[in-house]
């Protein structure tokens, strides 16, 4: 028998001169299959997944034992040129957070042509043929405009396609896929899923895939591997392992889901933000001198209401101008149309009369990575907007505040001593929650805001989330591609495709008769995938 196209033994990794983070992990990939490393955050999977490209994320970190063996060549001892020209040739990589990832200050064409350049040789002219045949292939729309956009012009789901396109721009032999689908809605995911599958059928190509998303696992994956606190406790065949776990931990994670329903809304909640016919425009230029040629319409005519206590989710595709809406009805992006929050017209608010209601209407972001500050430590990323707007009365305060914020997301007080790269992405978006918390908001818009976690910590912070309604009266408005998220948090449900809203409802009522063939297909995509 030849040997597996990736084989991983006794692997072991320890960071800062003795924390164990992979404990003699096995496992192997063959050629044509799929293989998803499945743990919670902080389990060593993205560790595990590293370690095949040497790519550990601490300059201090190393390999104490173990073999990564791929087509038979030993990667632990290859030299760093060997190890180049694998990484984007024979291997390619699918990274989990693409603003992070991709080069703000490059092209769309630049960055997929680069690999092109360095592992095939090709011409500009060959090369840019290939980048948009790559485009077409991942179904980037208009793929001949994008060349020339930059990443913070394109939405998440369009960015992950990017990466994905860069990471066939080889035709690898090994494809590594870490949270490939995270960032994106539920047709896209269906459609993303079912590329790699076909692409990998007509290569032949390996996947390793990580993932907290077992439905995702259960529609791809031949064979699963769990991991816990840097160690393999259970591996199998995917339908088996999920029918039947054996592991305790892998029970709690096939069991943990988020369900339940939001808590009741008062009779007489008072309104806290009410939105008419916001509008959101970007003007579209051309020519030498950047004409305004056509206007593109990120939101075009959204009305809301939202009371104290209440959640309104928002859903529909990438680029459907979810965030956008949140972004305008905090005034954070330029806007029309009529905001009132808590009786003040933020439309009609700038500088510092607007600033003064900046505490009582927080954001917590989709990407935790992105939006905290690597050279901030947690006590001064939560401690931010505390010092901004003046509220704790001496420092005695302010570290009561800021430990107070933490366990209320459940975080333990001495994580507030450690820097963003040392938590896990669970941890980080906790942290996020905390930072926005710490104000005591009346508002929080949450931008995907579980779409980083794994599925038990997911179920966590829904039930986080409406506990924190209930005790503080909070209003929410809950932006999230996770139809089963929206389902469980969510009052009222706002469906919005291509800047406008084609259904809304009671959540109920959404859910079970939908009448917009959008709204349907949204469910279905959902239905399938979960």
């Amino acid at each position: 028998m030849s040997a597996p196209l990736l084989q991983v033994s006794k692997l072991a990794v320890e960071f800062n001169g003795g924390v164990q983070a992979v404990r003699g992990v096995d496992f192997t990939v063959e050629r044509g299959e799929t293989v998803a490393l499945v743990g919670e955050s902080g389990s060593g999977k993205s560790v595990s997944a590293l370690s095949v490209l040497q790519l550990l994320p601490y300059p201090n970190a190393r390999h104490p034992d173990g073999s990564i063996r791929f087509r038979g060549e030993e990667l632990m001892t290859a030299s760093p040129q060997r190890m180049r020209r694998l990484r984007g040739g024979r291997i390619g990589m699918i990274f989990q957070e693409p603003m992070t990832s991709l080069n703000p200050l490059h092209t769309v064409e630049k960055q997929i042509r680069e690999s092109l350049l360095v592992h095939k040789g090709l011409s500009k002219a060959d090369a840019r043929e290939r980048v948009l045949e790559l485009l077409r292939l991942v179904q980037i729309p208009e793929p001949e405009r994008r060349l020339t956009a930059y990443p913070h012009e394109l939405s998440g789901g369009q960015r992950q396609r990017v990466m994905i396109a860069m990471a066939l721009a080889n035709d690898p032999d090994l494809l590594i896929a870490d949270e490939p689908t995270t960032a994106l809605d539920v047709t896209v995911q269906a459609q993303i899923l079912d590329l790699i599958k076909d692409l990998q059928q007509r290569l032949g190509m390996g996947v390793l895939l990580i993932t907290h998303d077992l439905n995702v696992v259960q529609r791809v994956s031949d064979r699963m591997v769990v991991m816990q606190d840097g160690r393999v406790v259970e591996h199998g065949e995917t339908a088996a392992v999920l029918a039947r776990p054996t592991h305790s931990y892998t029970r709690a994670l096939v069991e943990a889901e988020p369900s339940g329903q939001p808590r009741p809304l008062a009779g007489n909640a008072a309104e806290v933000l009410q939105a008419r016919d916001v509008r959101v425009q970007f003007p579209l230029k051309a020519g030498v001198f950047g004409r305004v040629r056509d206007y593109f319409r990120a939101v075009d005519g959204v009305s809301l209401q939202l009371r104290a206590g209440e959640t309104v989710g928002v859903v529909g595709e990438s680029g459907s101008g979810k965030t956008t809406l949140g972004l305008a009805l905090l005034r954070l992006t330029g806007a029309s149309g009529q905001i009132r929050f808590d009786g003040h017209r933020l439309d009609a608010y700038k500088g510092r009369a607007l600033r003064g209601l900046r505490k009582s209407m927080q954001i917590v972001f989709q990407d935790p990575f992105g939006s905290l500050s690597p050279r901030m430590s947690v006590e001064q990323i939560v401690a931010e907007g505390m010092d901004v707007h003046r509220i704790a009365t001496d420092k005695a305060d302010r570290e009561a505040r800021i430990v107070q914020a933490l366990e209320e997301v459940g975080l333990g007080a001495e994580l507030r001593h450690r820097y963003p790269h040392e938590l896990s992405g669970g941890q980080r978006q906790r942290v996020a929650f905390a930072r926005a918390l710490a104000l005591k908001p009346r508002l929080l818009v949450l931008d995907e805001p579980t779409s980083a976690l794994d599925r038990s910590v997911q179920a966590q912070v829904v039930e986080l989330l409406r506990d924190l309604q209930a005790r503080h009266g909070l209003a929410y408005i809950f932006i999230s591609h996770d139809l089963k998220v929206v389902k469980a948090m969510s009052h009222y449900v706002l469906v919005m495709k291509e800047g406008r809203v084609v259904e809304e409802g009671e959540t109920a009522a959404i859910y079970e008769d939908p009448r917009e063939p959008y709204t349907r297909q949204l469910l279905a995509a959902a239905l399938n995938i979960r």
